[in-house]
């Protein structure tokens, strides 16, 4: 595997336990925070799932569904994330990260969609 892949790979899972790490510290005893949480959790956690799928696809299709994915759980997360901050109240350092790190991720996984779909037709 290329070290940009490595790299990647990398850094969703750091993406996934920061996500987990700051679930654990919510305070779940409002059941709204705890339903978003739970979501963050989940579509956080998806991100890095799907990636190490996609860095082992078979094929420029299934890799670029598997990237979208990663995209559309990025984005995802940064809805729980926003709706935390904003209807919840909840501001911390690792909620800021995560907030800027969601849509970092996002920019990636739809330019590098975008590069291969290119790559694709350009062979047609």
């Amino acid at each position: 595997m290329d070290e940009r892949k490595q790299a990647l790979r990398k850094r969703t899972k750091t993406f996934a336990s920061v996500v987990v790490r700051f679930y654990i510290n919510l305070d779940k005893s409002r059941e709204e925070i705890r339903v978003l949480g739970k979501q963050a959790l989940r579509s956080g956690t998806s991100v890095a799932a799907n990636y190490r799928e996609a860095s082992r696809a078979r094929s420029e299709a299934e890799f670029i569904s598997k990237a979208d994915q990663c995209a559309q759980e990025a984005d995802e997360t940064l809805l729980w994330l926003e709706l935390l901050r904003d209807d919840c109240e909840i501001q911390t350092e690792s909620l800021e990260w995560l907030l800027k790190e969601a849509d970092e991720l996002i920019a990636i996984f739809v330019t590098m969609s975008k590069n291969v779909k290119a790559r694709m037709q350009a062979k047609e």
